[in-house]
């Protein structure tokens, strides 16, 4: 099982290499969208990046509320912990 920490880690570890980013730049209250410079087609390839990475389904309409990188830490968190449940 994998603690929040080691879940943050790793999506910060994915990010920095599959967007480009200097690790540096990926803080909790920073702007997902604007420090990643995603565009739509970045998102999809966010969306395979973290299926493959976490196993379970983004559905469309998951990123509505996600604006920072703490948003999108809980959001993998609750959906990797709801996973764990099953």
């Amino acid at each position: 099982m994998n603690s929040n920490g080691e879940i943050v880690a790793k999506i910060n570890n994915f990010l920095a290499e599959e967007f480009e980013v200097e690790p540096g730049k990926i803080v909790p209250e920073g702007n997902l969208k604007e420090t990643l410079d995603l565009d739509s087609l970045d998102y999809i390839d966010l969306v395979v990046v973290i299926e493959n990475n976490f196993h379970f389904k983004v559905k469309p309409g998951d990123f509505l509320d996600v604006n920072t990188f703490s948003d999108f830490y809980d959001y993998i968190i609750s959906k990797v912990n709801s996973k764990q449940l099953v």
